[in-house]
């Protein structure tokens, strides 16, 4: 009698975790994915994307299917925003090998998107376009969204408890010293405008062309030293889903990320875009291109967000549960709690090498055939590999891959500045001023 009662109070499991387990065991059903845009527009350069079926992981099967919502913001014309908006999700297909499963999928898709970044950058200055856009580029694949940006848009997350997280960097060189170390390391000068006569006024810009952005697409002018290469996190949410908020700097230039989530919270995404473009420009008036999307990612069947309850909308700056690296993208574990936001990747580094290798170096991730940004074929021995020592890198990995045709090697030396830019004393240096 003594045994199973101790074997009964061995198998009373807690009702909170029983709970969680309710919760996490429909993780694996697909959310809804809601989404409504607002604009008002001076200049005409903001652009968006919007795709709830974008397109399918495996061909031809709708349950693969993953959304895509995208803002470009461009500055000193809309070339460039306008390129990067029909070019950039084909180019990130492109640059995704094809018999991925799902896991593998996630894991090569931070590199996909580097790769059709700086794809993209190149292809934009290969037809003389000056132009440059910031770019928010948000996949979402069931319960998992990944992040790529680069400029001063801005992607955040509201998850289902009120919990503020940041999805993407801020690239202005006023709020990023890391950038402004790069930039000058490369030969470029980072300052305020002088004015002849007077103080320097305004924010930090890089010389020559003047823009306030260390990251962009496009810029030609600018030099080598403004890169494409974007920030990427890839967060996974609870099944209780959460609220995705993309705007441009024309809205957070007069709101904070609270303000944001504090005047949308329980409207629906559209009524909820509307309301924070309308608080942007409140203040000021409409100053700058003001555009704003919001994307809900609901339980199915679920309409409408609801106003979070645990924290009573009380708005908390949280860290990430960061993922073990030895467990599966479709691994929950037994007692995860429901309204955890767990970070599945995150690198905002500039160097190239680097981001086309990091945590997903297997050959069967690349046409080893191919250029790994471009996708450039390349016949036997053309290819120059992006690591310093190939033949270490082959002892270690069993290939001294991946590989890069002779121009994105070139682009790639350039932007990790082993090639000189443009010398700033040769170069106009108000030519650029008004950009981003």
């Amino acid at each position: 009698m003594a045994m199973a009662a101790e074997a009964a109070a061995a198998a009373t499991v807690p009702l909170g975790v029983l709970l969680r387990r309710e919760v996490t065991s429909e993780r694996m059903e697909r959310p809804d994915v809601l989404c409504g845009e607002a604009a008002r527009s001076r200049k005409g350069e903001d652009f968006t994307l919007l795709l709830a079926e974008a397109a399918h992981r495996v061909a031809g099967d709708p349950s693969t299917s993953f959304s895509v919502f995208a803002l470009f913001d461009g500055h000193n014309g809309s070339g460039a925003a306008i390129y990067a908006k029909k070019n950039l999700l084909s180019n990130v297909l492109r640059a995704t090998p094809s018999g991925l499963t799902r896991d593998e999928w996630l894991k090569v898709l931070p590199r996909s998107l580097v790769a059709a970044f700086v794809k993209t950058d190149k292809d934009l200055q290969a037809v003389a376009e000056t132009s440059g856009t910031t770019v928010t580029f948000v996949i979402i694949d069931e319960w998992v969204v990944t992040v790529a940006s680069v400029g001063d848009s801005r992607c955040i997350l509201e998850s289902a408890d009120g919990s503020l997280y940041h999805l993407s960097a801020d690239h202005r060189f006023d709020s990023n010293r890391d950038e402004v170390e790069r930039v000058t390391a490369c030969g470029s000068k980072v300052g305020q405008l002088n004015v002849v006569g007077g103080p320097e006024v305004g924010p930090l810009r890089c010389w020559p062309g003047g823009l306030c952005l260390s990251r962009s697409i496009g810029d030609i002018d600018v030099g080598e030293c403004i890169i494409p290469v974007p920030h990427v996190k890839q967060v996974k949410l609870s099944n209780a889903g959460g609220r995705i908020i993309i705007a441009s700097d024309g809205v957070w230039d007069d709101l904070s990320f609270e303000m944001a989530l504090e005047c949308s919270r329980g409207y629906p995404s559209d009524i909820a875009a509307n309301r924070i473009v309308n608080e942007a420009i409140l203040p000021r008036g409409l100053r700058d291109d003001t555009t704003c999307i919001v994307v809900d990612i609901l339980p199915p069947e679920k309409l409408a967000p609801s106003p979070p309850t645990k924290w009573q909308g009380k708005i908390v700056n949280k860290m990430f549960c960061r993922k073990h690296p030895d467990m599966s993208f479709k691994t929950d574990t037994e007692y995860a709690e429901p309204d955890v936001v767990e970070e599945l990747f995150e690198d905002g580094s500039a160097m190239l090498s680097k981001r086309l290798t990091t945590g997903y170096a297997l050959q069967r991730m690349f046409e080893p055939s191919s250029c790994a940004i471009c996708q450039l074929r390349l016949a036997y021995g053309q290819g120059i590999s992006i690591h310093a020592n190939p033949l270490q890198h082959e002892k270690m990995q069993g290939w001294q891959g991946p590989f890069l045709c002779r121009s994105c090697h070139e682009k790639k030396e350039a932007m990790e500045g082993k090639r000189r830019p443009i010398d700033p004393s040769a170069a106009d240096a108000f030519s650029h001023v008004g950009g981003a």
